[in-house]
């Protein structure tokens, strides 16, 4: 009877275990799903791009004004809070970059694609509106809403290889943690921010460090200069998927062995 019990509870277990990322479930209704990956990435944006506008317009806060340190760390625990708040739901996707990975790797209903891209966009056009609305005339006119463009100097081609680099680690990271049950569940808001973190270190100064498609386009289009756009759609895309087809490839496990 209790060997009974306990396998009839294995099985239940089994089956309310999520199929998506964080533990969710891509087999749940569509519009809450689509609902969160809007909030969420409206955080995501509203918090990165807020910070970064106001440490180029140098707005002193408590004395000071914010750096680039500031600006990595504010997109890095955004992220991590997204995840956190949002990962049981819809997967905390948040990134055309990971749905498209997460999909061409078949973790992911294709059907449900238009969806969370559709709802990813318009949630980083409301978080840079809702920059606009923080910093006022200046942060679009002078601060572009945090918009990315490669810098001065710096070739579309060698800003489009690296926009690729950079998605490549974050999505490698996202794979590592959420879609293999051998990693520890906790460290997943952690290390999916950190990893974002990374990225914006490693390439704010040269491309801005989009990451993100739908990051790079929601300022862009509030702000009304689409300089570039393309190298920010399919930079992130072609990383995320190369990531994605990586670790599912040649590291992925899917269950862990008894």
């Amino acid at each position: 009877m209790r060997r009974a019990a306990k396998e009839a509870l294995i099985e239940r277990e089994e089956e309310l275990k999520g199929d998506g990322l964080y533990g969710s479930s891509t087999s749940d209704p569509i519009f809450g799903a689509a609902l969160a990956e809007l909030v969420g990435t409206f955080i995501l944006v509203f918090g990165g791009t807020a910070v970064a506008v106001g440490a180029i317009l140098n707005l002193p806060t408590a004395g000071a004004a914010y750096d680039s340190l500031a600006i990595a760390l504010a997109f890095g625990l955004a992220l991590a809070a997204v995840v956190a708040a949002v990962g049981h739901v819809s997967g905390a996707h948040v990134n055309p970059a990971v749905t498209l990975g997460m999909a061409a790797t078949g973790k992911f209903p294709w059907k449900s694609v238009p969806f969370y891209i559709g709802a990813q966009l318009v949630g980083a056009v409301l978080g840079a509106l809702g920059t606009w609305l923080a910093f006022g005339g200046p942060g679009r006119v002078e601060a572009k809403l945090a918009a990315t463009y490669p810098a001065q100097g710096v070739g579309d081609l060698q800003a489009f290889l690296l926009e690729i680099l950079i998605t490549f680690i974050l999505v490698f990271v996202v794979m590592a943690v959420a879609t293999d049950d051998r990693a520890p569940a906790p460290i997943a808001p952690i290390a999916v921010g950190f990893a974002l973190a990374v990225g914006v270190f490693i390439a704010g100064p040269v491309t801005g460090g989009a990451v993100n498609p739908v990051r790079a386009l929601g300022p862009m289009l509030v702000a009304g200069d689409l300089t570039s756009a393309w190298l920010y759609i399919l930079g992130p895309i072609i990383g995320g998927v190369l990531a994605a087809f990586l670790y599912d490839r040649t590291m992925a496990q899917a269950e862990t062995p008894s």
